[in-house]
C-alpha cells in the first residue's frame, strides 16, 4: 500500500517506468530530507563502500515501484541525548550507537579519563589500570561468584573467548546457541548466530560444532501453542531432542544465551525459561553463557539482564555500555574453577584491555554508582511501558514490549497491503518518518523497530522521544509506506 498523498519523484507515471538512476537522483534533490550536506555525504559512500556498484541499478528498480530511498542521516556533532547531522537538524538518539553510549553521548568525564590515560600510559599492555577494573567486576558480578576476568576490544571477540574457555573447560566439542540470536559478524559468531539464514551463506562446513536450538517468542508462536507451551518445548528440545538425536550430552560444553534476544529483535524471555536453562546446564554438567555485550550493565533496569531471573551464569560476556561509548572494550567473567586454571584456553588481541578502553570503564562504573544510573533506568524503562503498551491498539502494531530501555516495537502489514508487501516495509516507514521527525531508531530491515535510549536520559526527552514515535505510527496507519525494499546508501553501517 504505497501512501495516498505520496508525490512520485518523477513528472509523470510514464516517466516513473522510464526514468534512469541519474533522473531520478535529480527528482530526489526536490526530496527535502535528509538535507543538502547530508546527502552530498552520503553520495559519496556509492563509489567507497560495500554494494556501491549495484546501488544506481538498485535505486532505478526502486523508484519505478513508487519507493523513495531510505532515510538516513551522517552525523555532525554528538552530545548528551542528542545527535545533530550535517545540516544541523538535531535528533533525539534512540539508536544510541547501537547500544554503546550508556551515559549519553561524549561525556565529559569519560572524555577526560581517556585522555588522562592516554598521555600518562600511551598504548602498553600492562599497567594498573587493568587490574583495578578488574576488581570493579569481580564485585558488580551476579553473586560476585566470577571472579575472573578476561579482556577483548568487541562483543564479537569476547563471545568467542567465552566459547573457547568453555570448551577447553569442558574437553567438549559441541555447543548449543539459539535461532535469531547474534553475536557478532567474524567468521565464529556468524556461525554461532541464528539471526538470518543468509549470515552462514557459504559458511556451511564450519558450523559443525554448533547447534541451534528455538527461542520461545512472545508472538506467532508455532503450531497454536501459547506463550507457556512453546516455552516448555524450546525447554525439551534442549534437554531432550539435541542428546537423543544430535549431539550426546556428555560432548555438549555449553549453552550460549542471550536473557534479551537484542539484535533478534529485543525479545524478553520469561523467568522460566532462563531459570530451565540453568536447570538443564546443572543436570548435564554443561556450562551456561550469559552474552550480555547489549543486555548488560544496566540496559534492563538491573546491572545484568539475567539478574531479572535469579541465574548465575557460569561465564559472562560484557561489552558495549563496559566503556561508556568512548574507547572500545569488551571482556568476559567466570568462575575461578573455569578460568583459573586452564592453560588450554588462549583469547586476547593487541588492544583488548589498553589503557583508554580501561580508564573509560573505571569512570563509566564510577558514574554508574555515583548517580544511581540503574535505578534511573529502571524508572524510565516503567514510564516506557507505560506509554508503549497503549500503542497495540494500532492496527499496524503486533506488539509493544521491553525490559527496562531494552524497548522494541513489532509491526505487521496493514490489512490492505499487496500479498508481497512484507511487514519489516511497515517498521522501516515509521522508523523513516520518525528520523524525519527527529528521533533516531533501528529497524535494520526487521519488523522491529528498537530502541536504546542512554541510561540517564532526562524523562522529558524519553516522552517526547515516544510522542514523535507514536505520531509517526499514527501517519503510517493512515497512508501506509513509502520505502519499501529500497537500497540504502552504501555508508558502512546500517540500522535501516
Amino acid at each position: 500500500m504505497v501512501r495516498e498523498d505520496w508525490v512520485c519523484f518523477f513528472s509523470s507515471p510514464v516517466l516513473c517506468q522510464t526514468a534512469t538512476a541519474d533522473s531520478l537522483r535529480v527528482n530526489i534533490v526536490d526530496d527535502s530530507f535528509p538535507g543538502k550536506k547530508t546527502r552530498a555525504a552520503l553520495e559519496r559512500g556509492i563509489p567507497l563502500f560495500k554494494n556501491g556498484l549495484r546501488f544506481d541499478a538498485e535505486m532505478e528498480r526502486a523508484g519505478q515501484r513508487g519507493f523513495r530511498p531510505v532515510r538516513q542521516i551522517v552525523i555532525d556533532k554528538a552530545e548528551g541525548d542528542f545527535v545533530w547531522d550535517l545540516d544541523g537538524k538535531r535528533y533525539i538518539d534512540f539508536q544510541n550507537g547501537w547500544a554503546t553510549n550508556p551515559l549519553g553521548n561524549c561525556h565529559p568525564e569519560i572524555l577526560e579519563a581517556v585522555d588522562a590515560a592516554n598521555r600518562r600510559f600511551g598504548f602498553h599492555y600492562d599497567h594498573p589500570l587493568r587490574y583495578d577494573l578488574a576488581e570493579m567486576l569481580a564485585d558488580i558480578m551476579p553473586g560476585k561468584a566470577l571472579p575472573r576476568t578476561n579482556y577483548e576490544v568487541s562483543g564479537t571477540e569476547a563471545t568467542e573467548a567465552a566459547v573457547h574457555l568453555a570448551l577447553t573447560h569442558t574437553k567438549r566439542r559441541y555447543i548449543i546457541t539459539f535461532g535469531s540470536s547474534y553475536h557478532g559478524m567474524s567468521l565464529g559468531t556468524k556461525v554461532m548466530s541464528g539471526l538470518d539464514g543468509s549470515y552462514g551463506t557459504y559458511l556451511e562446513g564450519w558450523g559443525g560444532g554448533v547447534i541451534k536450538a528455538p527461542y520461545p517468542y512472545s508472538e506467532r508462536i508455532p503450531a497454536g501453542m501459547s506463550e507457556d507451551q512453546y516455552t516448555e518445548y524450546c525447554l525439551w528440545y534442549l534437554d531432550n531432542h539435541i542428546p537423543s538425536c544430535i549431539a550426546g550430552r556428555d560432548n555438549i560444553a555449553c549453552i550460549l544465551v542471550e536473557p534479551g534476544l537484542a539484535e533478534g529483535g529485543n525479545w524478553i524471555p520469561s523467568t522460566r525459561f532462563l531459570t530451565g536453562i540453568r536447570d538443564i546446564c546443572d543436570k548435564n554438567d554443561w556450562l551456561m553463557i550469559a552474552d550480555e555485550v547489549l543486555t548488560g550493565l544496566g540496559r534492563t533496569g538491573r546491572m545484568w539482564g539475567v539478574e531479572h531471573y535469579d541465574v548465575v551464569p557460569d561465564i559472562l560476556v560484557y561489552g558495549k555500555h563496559l566503556s561508556g561509548g568512548i574507547a572500545p572494550l569488551c571482556g568476559i567473567s567466570a568462575r575461578d574453577d573455569i578460568m583459573g586454571d586452564n592453560t588450554e584456553f588462549k583469547s586476547g588481541s593487541t588492544f583488548a584491555g589498553m589503557p583508554a578502553g580501561c580508564a573509560a570503564a573505571i569512570k563509566t562504573l564510577q558514574i554508574f554508582e555515583r548517580d544511581h544510573i540503574v535505578a534511573h533506568a529502571k524508572r524510565l524503562g516503567d514510564i516506557a511501558a507505560d506509554i508503549m503498551q497503549e500503542w497495540e491498539s494500532y492496527s499496524i502494531v503486533r506488539q509493544a514490549r521491553g525490559n527496562g530501555l531494552l524497548l522494541g516495537v513489532s509491526f505487521g502489514k496493514p490489512e490492505s497491503a499487496g500479498v508481497d508487501e512484507k511487514d519489516w516495509w511497515t517498521a522501516r516507514a515509521v522508523r523513516g518518518k520518525m528520523l524525519e521527525n527527529g528521533v533516531w531508531s533501528i529497524s535494520d530491515r526487521q519488523d522491529t523497530i528498537r530502541m536504546y535510549p542512554a541510561l540517564n536520559m532526562e524523562e522529558a526527552v524519553l516522552r517526547e522521544g515516544l510522542q514523535v514515535m507514536e505520531d509517526a505510527i499514527q501517519h503510517v496507519e493512515k497512508h501506509g509506506h513509502i520505502e519499501g525494499d529500497a537500497v540504502a546508501y552504501p555508508s558502512g553501517v546500517s540500522g535501516f
